[in-house]
């Protein structure tokens, strides 16, 4: 080894310890540049998010502009419900039974045509009602059936040790339309008119069914059996037998029971005399999921994902709580943006264990239950949130349902140790899955 001359220019090999954190805080992009697969999906989702929230909100719109009626609103999400409850699960089978990729080309192409009957309906000289609901449950259905598919084929396109750091990616590609998105649909809607949103929902499904098409078939397994109930139900006592996936799901469905008030937002608003901030606290969960999505360079470091899943439901039901309890309404945005954050971290670490330890041929039918334990959980704690506000008020149904959230998730956390204790090093599914993952790469090779 030579001596350093003083003389010499200073090397800049490595970035300084500062600099060297900040990076290791920023999105981890190895399955962006690993996968093509990933970059395809990832552009495609992010194309369909902005086109998928402009719908979101011209619908509701639309209903209200042709009834007046709050209820003939509320209603969409009623018919909704029973269709996502059944394809999720049928999807999730489907998914299990044939190739992934065209599964979801056809969904998509699916989802395409419904908007292009949304258009069409609101080019009439009279636009009617009926078909609104209807397409609001043929969505929902589509919807079911394709969302299995795209969470079952993440785990064959990134690499096993590469899956947190792809969750997080899909995260903040999610929050990005969820902030920007409803803005952009909002003005379009005010300004450019209803045709000009379902025309636009239309354009960003044909461009994200070519990015699509351009995805590495992901044929089932040879050994793989027809959609059925039988399939189905062994895809249920499977989620059953491996208590830390239960564990999952129960948590997350205890947190968005007790501690999800988006229903009651314009009461909440009212409360505080702050009429003008309610587009902000729909705003401020998102923008709080998006600075972890931002920062989330981190998580692949972590390996006891049930512990986090834990303790960030705590503090999705403590910000609830304090958000509900504060005077002050840029504190209640505060809380509310902390929030959404902790409900990210719980998403991103829920994630990383069901990719990370569930075997692919029942891939499907898994995500096709986490489908449904992430999506029914808010639309019945709207019913909740909006009964307790009616029998006290706002803030007071916020802040009991944070402090319930509290106490059952830490219950459930007692109660069920194997998630507490997990470790993605350690856990024989994950090893098991890492070590077959290893020899397909091998065998590939």
């Amino acid at each position: 080894m030579t001596e350093h001359d003083p003389s010499d220019p200073p090397c800049h090999t490595s970035p300084s310890g500062p600099l060297r954190r900040l990076r290791a805080l920023l999105p981890d992009l190895t399955p962006w540049r690993a996968s093509a697969d990933f970059r395809r999906m990832w552009l495609a989702g992010l194309v369909t998010v902005f086109g998928t929230f402009l719908t979101f909100v011209a619908v509701p719109l639309q209903l209200k502009e042709l009834t007046g009626s709050a209820l003939a609103v509320g209603a969409v999400g009623a018919v909704e419900l029973v269709p996502l409850i059944v394809f999720g699960l049928y999807g999730g089978a489907l998914a299990d039974a044939m190739d992934r990729r065209k599964l979801i080309l056809w969904t998509e192409a699916g989802l395409g045509l419904l908007s292009a009957i949304l258009l069409l309906n609101t080019l009439l000289p009279e636009p009617m009602i009926w078909p609104l609901y209807v397409v609001a449950a043929l969505t929902s259905a589509l919807s079911g059936l394709q969302r299995p598919a795209m969470q079952a084929i993440v785990p064959r396109i990134v690499a096993h040790d590469q899956l947190p750091a792809a969750i997080a990616l899909n995260s903040m590609r999610w929050q990005l339309g969820a902030i920007a998105g409803p803005s952009l649909a909002g003005l379009i809607v005010a300004y450019a008119g209803l045709p000009w949103a379902y025309g636009l929902d239309l354009v960003s499904y044909a461009v994200s069914g070519v990015l699509l098409l351009g995805l590495t078939p992901s044929p089932a397994a040879r050994e793989a059996d027809k959609p059925s109930l039988s399939g189905i139900l062994e895809g249920a006592r499977y989620a059953w037998s491996r208590k830390e996936l239960l564990g999952t799901y129960a948590i997350d469905m205890a947190a968005m029971l007790f501690a999800f008030p988006t229903a009651i937002f314009p009461f909440l608003a009212d409360d505080l005399d702050a009429p003008w901030a309610l587009g902000l606290m729909y705003a401020a969960g998102a923008v709080g999921s998006l600075v972890v999505s931002l920062t989330s360079g981190w998580v692949s470091a972590i390996h006891r994902h049930g512990r986090m899943v834990v303790l960030a439901a705590l503090g999705w039901g403590a910000a609830m709580a304090v958000a509900g309890w504060m005077p002050n309404v840029w504190l209640v945005l505060l809380f509310l943006a902390v929030a959404g954050g902790c409900d990210t971290v719980s998403g991103l670490f829920r994630s990383a264990i069901w990719d990370q330890t569930i075997p692919d041929e029942l891939r499907g039918r898994l995500a096709g239950i986490e489908m449904l334990s992430y999506s029914l959980g808010p639309q019945i704690g709207q019913v909740r949130a909006g009964g307790m506000a009616s029998l006290t008020n706002a803030r007071t149904s916020v802040w009991t349902g944070g402090v319930a959230c509290v106490v059952s998730v830490g219950l459930l956390a007692a109660s069920l140790p194997k998630l507490v204790s997990y470790d993605a090093r350690t856990n024989e599914h994950a090893v098991r899955m890492r070590t077959r993952k290893a020899a397909e790469v091998a065998e590939a090779a």
